[in-house]
């Protein structure tokens, strides 16, 4: 019998795909206390205040720690700092600095390095996509968009071991944001001395548990223990490796060959063979993301054309797409909060309840209102970054468009990279795979990434009822007033729609038995220091 490819499975269906994968289901474990994790496309870059995507800030967490961390179970936690105090109005916190925390390289870690970090990230100069998450803090708008220098940002060192931060309104979510990457500390005579190029093997000095090793282009990333790290007794994992692996089907190889350790993608197809033979080691819980595509409002078909953006999210069976596409892998998505986002009720369009029947029979009207027929059909492409599972869903959402609007879709590919550049020039995409994964557990996480001005906002979407609505409830005191701004916000974007909700992930992983005290969270946050190789 001649060998069979993975690629050849894929369009022979799942019994073909089991067959190639079928063997033994007990592997050999990993040699030495190193974690052997796959993890997804290249990262862009290590530095925490420009690193933008969760393969790379799931590596940039590891090697460095905010003033807060998150728990296994996803509670935020003290990090670097070991206590906080909060003023009664809500609008200064006061955070005590760990008096054994340490930069790898032996040099305490001070509260002038926090400084220096906010800076740096709020610093237009410095290019940060996440810049407006700072923005709660005094002058932060205005640092962000340039006005004010970024000395003028409302953050202070007291002493070494005391850090404040002055807040333009109350900020409940500010202590699970203080987690993200953005918010990190620099190391500022690295940063003196290498610059950009400070976050590289060899440069790096970092405070988090583990300190950078390696970094082999397009295979991986080698990280070590910090052995100044100040919790650094109750590490357990000596070394990590992070495996770049866009191509599903070789990190689900790998991992069931026991060279991985932890899988964090794999063909969605294979998800029945994996729930009967990988049982214990799946590890799937709601998670706070979704899975959308974006329209680049900026040109044509879709500038100034909200009936045919509207009449292509109508067309698209979400329910298909869970059950024969993801193998209810994912929730069908229908507007852009997720459900168990704290801070707001999510809400959804009235046509989401309706039959498919009747949805589809208002995106043919409206598809016709935005000046198209079977003779002038729609002429879109789809571009995403290149992954097995990506392409599955591209070639489901064209070819419903076909069936029931006659839309004539072209499918484009990209490296990750590039595909990030492209979205962000705005010059020849027109529809563009995205996600987004919520940096702490709030609404404004998901409703801030389309403010108009926002790095991350590739649909170059913009509505200034929108921005103020943002920026009234960044200063409302009131939890019922902010709610219904929050809520009001949403609304405008589901009746704009400059994009098309798809689903809400679930996390999944996969997980070896030898690697103890896994804990699933909404955030799917799991530091290696939390972890322990045992039993192989």
């Amino acid at each position: 019998m001649s060998p069979i490819s993975p690629r050849k499975c894929l369009s022979r269906g799942l019994a073909c795909l089991a067959l190639l994968l079928a063997g033994p289901l007990q592997a050999a474990g990993p040699a030495g206390n190193v974690l052997r994790i796959g993890n997804g496309a290249e990262p862009q870059t290590l530095d925490p205040h420009k690193t933008e995507t969760v393969d790379g800030s799931r590596i940039v967490r590891d090697l460095c720690e905010g003033l807060t961390t998150v728990s296994p179970t996803g509670q935020t936690v003290p990090g670097a700092a070991e206590r906080w105090e909060i003023s009664p109005d809500g609008l200064e916190y006061i955070f005590f600095l760990r008096p054994t925390a340490r930069w790898s390289n032996g040099d305490p870690v001070v509260a002038e390095d926090f400084v220096a970090g906010l800076r740096r990230a709020a610093d237009p100069k410095t290019g940060s996509s996440y810049a407006q998450m700072l923005e709660p803090l005094i002058n932060g708008p205005e640092v962000v968009t340039g006005k004010k220098p970024p000395d003028a940002l409302g953050v202070e060192a007291v002493d070494d071991h005391t850090l404040l931060l002055r807040l333009r309104g109350p900020t409940p979510y500010l202590l699970g944001m203080l987690s993200h990457t953005t918010t990190f500390p620099i190391h500022r005579p690295s940063l003196k001395k290498f610059g950009d190029q400070f976050a590289r093997p060899g440069n790096m000095v970092c405070n988090g548990a583990y300190l950078l090793d390696q970094w082999v282009v397009q295979s991986h990333v080698r990280i070590k223990r910090n052995r100044y790290y100040w919790n650094n007794a109750r590490t357990s994992i000596d070394t990590v490796v992070f495996y770049s692996t866009e191509d599903v089907n070789s990190e689900l190889k790998a991992y069931r060959a026991g060279d991985l350790d932890w899988a964090t993608g794999y063909p969605a197809v294979l998800t029945p063979w994996i729930r009967q033979n990988l049982k214990g080691e799946l590890k799937m819980a709601p998670y706070l993301g979704i899975s959308y595509f974006g329209y680049n409002v900026t040109r044509p078909p879709f500038r100034d054309n909200i009936k045919l953006r509207q009449a292509l999210s109508l067309a698209i069976d979400r329910d298909v797409i869970v059950d024969k596409v993801l193998y209810t892998l994912s929730i069908p998505a229908y507007g852009w909060i997720p459900p168990g986002t704290e801070g707001v009720t999510p809400q959804t369009p009235e046509w989401a309840k309706w039959p498919q029947a009747q949805r589809l029979a208002l995106a043919r009207k409206l598809y016709a209102e935005a000046g198209y027929s079977e003779d002038n059909p729609a002429e879109v492409e789809i571009r995403y970054n290149t992954s097995e599972n990506n392409k599955r869903m591209a070639v489901v959402v064209a070819a419903m468009w076909k069936q029931w609007l006659g839309v004539k879709s072209t499918l484009a590919n990209e490296e990750w990279k590039v595909f990030l550049n492209t979205r962000k020039l705005k010059k020849k995409t027109q529809v563009f795979r995205s996600a987004w994964i919520g940096d702490y557990n709030d609404a404004t996480t998901f409703l801030d990434i389309m403010h108009s001005t926002h790095g991350q906002n590739d649909t170059g979407w913009g509505n200034p009822r929108y921005d103020a609505l943002l920026a009234q409830a960044s200063a409302e005191t009131d939890a019922g007033r902010r709610r219904a701004m929050l809520e009001e916000a949403e609304r405008i974007l589901l009746s704009e729609l400059p994009y098309i909700p798809l689903t809400f992930y679930v996390s999944k992983n996969l997980v070896k038995p030898w690697v103890k005290q896994w804990q699933d969270n909404i955030l799917d946050y799991h530091y290696s220091k939390d972890m322990r190789i045992e039993g192989h």
